[in-house]
């Protein structure tokens, strides 16, 4: 499976507070979150993004509290992807339990500019960048993670492999 997407650039240390803010926490509806994803970085971001496009961020991208509204607003928004040259532990799995995928690639992150357009292969892990057609190799996702992916999260995994535990 491929992703497509025009790419949008933040900083190192982005923290989960400024992905969305404590003040839009009364719902975890996805849709919802998404309107006001980097709202006190960069107000006015959910509207300028197409469904499909990518996130590139420095180091520690999703420090900060554990909350899973943090990937579940990014999801809603409509971004498909984050690359970043590191991610902070418990947002990195809390991505591939809420379904969105993200990659480690310090190299993509510091060539790829904002409004790049780019492609990622979630199998292989390659991210091309379309504008200056150069490829960067981030680590795979595994099957497992890619399977979580697949069905939306891993609430939904667990839901359609519930009649497959049971005849075990």
């Amino acid at each position: 499976m491929n992703i497509r997407g025009r790419v949008w650039k933040f900083s190192d240390d982005v923290n989960t507070d400024a992905i969305i803010a404590a003040r839009y926490l009364v719902t975890g509806a996805a849709a919802e979150l998404g309107k006001y994803l980097m709202e006190d970085i960069r107000p006015g971001f959910s509207a300028m993004i197409s469904p499909g496009d990518i996130i590139a961020a420095g180091e520690n991208f999703g420090c900060g509290s554990s909350r899973e509204h943090a990937p579940l607003a990014i999801k809603g928004a409509g971004i498909a992807a984050v690359v970043a040259k590191s991610f902070a532990r418990i947002f990195y799995r809390n991505c591939f339990n809420m379904g969105l995928p993200i990659f480690e690639c310090a190299g993509a992150v510091e060539a790829i500019e904002e409004g790049d357009e780019v492609r990622i292969d979630l199998e292989s892990g390659d991210i091309t960048d379309l504008n200056g057609k150069a490829s960067y190799s981030a680590r795979p996702i595994p099957p497992f993670m890619r399977e979580l992916i697949s069905a939306g999260g891993l609430i939904n995994y667990m839901v359609e492999h519930s009649n497959e535990r049971g005849k075990k």
